[in-house]
Parts: structure tokens; C-alpha cells; sequence
């Protein structure tokens, strides 16, 4: 990326730019340490290589072009936004920063010092000045997805346009009564903030768009059952996190081309790593971008991570909106119907969780399971040790991982990582 071709833009994004030369600096050597080293990677990801290149250059002048057409940005931390309705109404959907150490003294001034590190993160690059996609969204959308988060969003409401979406903590009738009526504020207040009355057309074209990037993501994760693994579990995941930001029609058509790589690669029986390296499952608390540690500590470890259970994974992938319905009334339904299946651990009780692990865990012909979760994380923190149960009884090892954004505890996640990964390997044989 030309820094030099997009300080003019950041200036008027009222970045702090001595601060971000400083971030792009450190990111780009982290990403040529984990993603550039690897061997025998597939073609396409140069495209995905090409787009975090210019996650803050050339992505964020698109958004700028399209808002002086007049387009509005629309950012969200989860993935119970319903993005079909932000493009129905012509708007963009984009995830924010949230993967790094960033702004933290910043943060602990708005929220407490035990917080965990995904809240603390994107409060601190927005008072530190340093996310781009942040300082240009007309509305930030948040989501009562644990406690940490409604109350950060208080906080945070002070220096970002936001709206807070309520989710239910159940799935019963009267739970889904209440989920509809939030989307249909959703509906209500993106049109009155574009202007544009969402039509069953439009509607449909976008419930369209989002199913087709969920399907090409659901291609990959069946792809990645083949043995050798086709691709690393480094690459998959960044494509998981790219899926958020870039344009999900370019996306999905840069990611099937990708996919047609990937069957050639299995077709001839080639992979990333020999056919008989443990093969680990990610499951547990979202890892947004640049958040890359616990998946390069295992895949340095000599295993090869083949999926991951999580909001940048398959929980985010897996249903489809019902494309069947033909009135808006219709489609709302499908929605609120589709995003009511995500199994977050807010809900109570959660038990299709613990299930959706163990199919992912038997399709994806995995060794074990590694639980990811981030410090004072409360609700994947107790799904932990339920889960930890339920995969015993199944006969699938699992590890149960707690860190944050910091590079302290590397050294410690290598011995323990390490640890695990040769005892799957000697129950192998």
C-alpha cells in the first residue's frame, strides 16, 4: 500500500497518522511473519493478501467514493446485524477494528481494566484514532450479545452514532416476538437514515448477495475436509475475516475461484502439510483482524487447523436466509428466523452448540478440538467447561485456551499447544 497516496484521506478521517504509520508498520512485518512464510500456498490468496494490503487504503477510498455518491456506511461488531437489510437499502456493511492492542489506556478510561481485549480493542482504536472504517460510518450498530458490550456501548454511544440491537437470551415464542420487532427497527431506522424504502426487490437481491458470499464460505469449510488439508487453517481463517470488510460480490466470486484451486489441489491428492498431521478445530470466541496468534501457535506446533467454530467461521456461514418468500413481510420472517438459528453462547440454554461442535469436529475429520477464549470472556468461559464435557464424552480431545491480544503468554500457549499436539499424534500411531 502507498501510505503517501492516502494521507490526504486520513487527515480528513481525522486519523492520528503518526500513530497509524506506526500500526500499518507493526501489522505488516506481523503479517509477513505468519502468512508470507508459508509454503506451498494457493494462487488465490494472493487476492486476499492484495485486499488486507489495502484493508486502509484502497477499501476505505472506496467507502468514501461511495458516500459523496451518497451511499451510507453502516458499521457492526457481530453477526447478528442483518447485513440483507443494510444493502437492501443501499447502504455498506462493514465490520470494524477489533482484533489488536490498541488505545488501551485509552479504553480503560471508558470501560474496566477486566474487560476482554475484543471490547477494549475497538474502543481503543477509536479514541486513539486509528481505525479508518470506524471514522467512516454513519452508524454503528451494536448488539446485547453479552454484558461487557451493552455496557461498553453506553460508553461508546458518546463518541460514535450508534444504535444497540436487543437479542433475545432465549429462543422461545415470545423471544422470536422480540427479535422481530428489532429487526424491524433495524428496517426503520437504516431507511431513515438512507432515505430508501426497502422493497421486496431490493430485499431480495441482498438476502441473494449475503447467501451467496455464505455459500462460497460453505464450499471452502467442505473443502477443507479432504485430507491433506488444501489450505492452512491461517489462510481460511483470514478469508473468514477478509469476508467482513471487502465487497461481498467480489468477494465471493474472488473466494470460488479460490475453491476451484482448492478441488484441483484435493483432486490430485496435494495439500499444505502431509496427510497425517493432527488436524484441530477452532472453537470458541471470535478472532477479528489482525487477532492471528493462537491459530500461528498451532499450526507452528505441526498441526494444521481444518475449521472454526465461531463467528468468523462457521457460526457466521452455516444457515442460509430462506429465499423462497416473495413480500417483504415474507422476508423479514426468513431473517429473523435465520438469525435466530446462530448459536451464540448469550443464549440459555445453548445446547445446539455443543452439538454444531462435534458435527463440525466429525466432518472435519478432526484430531481435537481447541477451545478459544478470550480473558474475562463470561458466557464462552462457562460454555467452555460444558463443552469440554460433552467432547469427552464423544472420544475428541480438546484444550481449552484462555489469552488475549498480547504477546506475553506466547511462549506458554506454544509449550501447552505443543504438548497437545503430540499426544494426538501418538494416538495416531
Amino acid at each position: 500500500m502507498q501510505h503517501d497516496a492516502y494521507r490526504a484521506m486520513w487527515e480528513r478521517l481525522d486519523l492520528d497518522l503518526p500513530a497509524h504509520d506506526g500500526l500499518l508498520q507493526v501489522l505488516g512485518k506481523f503479517y509477513g511473519d505468519i502468512y508470507m512464510s508459508q509454503q506451498g500456498r494457493l494462487q488465490g490468496m494472493e487476492y486476499l493478501d492484495f485486499v488486507l494490503s489495502e484493508v486502509h487504503g484502497l477499501r476505505i477510498q472506496e467507502l468514501q467514493e461511495a458516500k459523496a455518491q451518497g451511499r451510507k456506511v453502516i458499521g457492526t461488531f457481530c453477526v447478528f446485524v442483518p447485513e440483507e437489510i443494510t444493502l437492501a437499502a443501499g447502504a455498506i456493511h462493514v465490520g470494524l477494528c477489533a482484533g489488536a492492542e490498541a488505545g488501551t489506556e485509552l479504553a480503560e478510561q471508558l470501560v474496566p481494566r477486566n474487560t476482554c481485549a475484543l471490547i477494549k480493542s475497538f474502543i481503543g482504536f477509536k479514541l486513539a484514532r486509528l481505525c479508518p472504517f470506524t471514522q467512516s460510518c454513519d452508524l454503528v450498530v451494536g448488539e446485547t450479545t453479552c454484558d461487557g458490550k451493552k455496557k461498553a456501548y453506553e460508553a461508546f454511544a458518546e463518541h460514535v452514532p450508534m444504535l444497540v440491537l436487543e437479542v433475545p437470551q432465549q429462543k422461545q415464542s415470545c423471544d422470536r416476538e422480540l427479535w422481530k420487532a428489532e429487526v424491524l427497527r433495524y428496517k426503520a431506522e437504516v431507511e431513515a437514515l438512507t432515505g430508501q424504502t426497502i422493497t421486496a426487490q431490493s430485499l431480495a437481491a441482498a438476502i441473494r448477495t449475503v447467501n451467496a458470499r455464505r455459500r462460497v464460505l460453505q464450499r471452502l469449510g467442505a473443502l477443507r475436509a479432504a485430507s491433506p488439508a488444501p489450505i492452512s487453517g491461517r489462510d481460511a481463517l483470514l478469508i473468514n475475516q477478509v469476508s467482513f470488510y471487502d465487497d461481498p460480490v467480489r468477494f465471493a466470486g474472488a473466494i470460488s475461484t479460490l475453491c476451484d484451486q482448492m478441488e484441483a489441489r484435493v483432486a490430485a491428492g496435494e495439500g499444505v502439510a502431509p496427510a497425517d498431521t493432527p488436524r484441530l478445530v477452532l472453537s470458541g470466541c471470535p478472532m477479528a483482524v489482525p487477532n492471528w496468534k493462537l491459530p500461528y501457535v498451532v499450526e507452528s506446533a505441526g498441526a494444521v487447523i481444518v475449521g472454526e467454530e465461531s463467528c468468523i467461521g462457521t457460526r457466521n456461514t452455516r444457515d442460509l436466509v430462506d429465499e423462497s418468500g416473495t413480500t417483504v413481510e415474507e422476508m423479514i420472517d426468513a431473517i429473523v428466523d435465520r438469525y435466530l438459528r446462530i448459536d451464540c453462547a448469550c443464549f440459555t440454554p445453548n445446547s445446539e452448540r455443543m452439538d454444531n461442535v462435534v458435527d463440525l469436529a466429525r466432518a472435519q475429520k478432526a484430531d481435537g478440538v481447541l477451545q478459544y477464549t478470550l480473558l474475562f470472556c463470561q458466557p464462552y468461559g462457562h460454555e467452555s467447561m460444558k463443552l469440554a464435557r460433552r467432547l469427552e464424552a464423544e472420544g475428541i480431545p480438546s484444550l481449552a485456551i484462555e489469552t488475549d491480544y498480547s504477546m506475553e503468554d506466547v511462549e506458554q500457549l506454544k509449550t501447552r499447544v505443543e504438548a497437545f499436539v503430540e499426544m494426538l499424534r501418538s494416538r495416531r500411531g
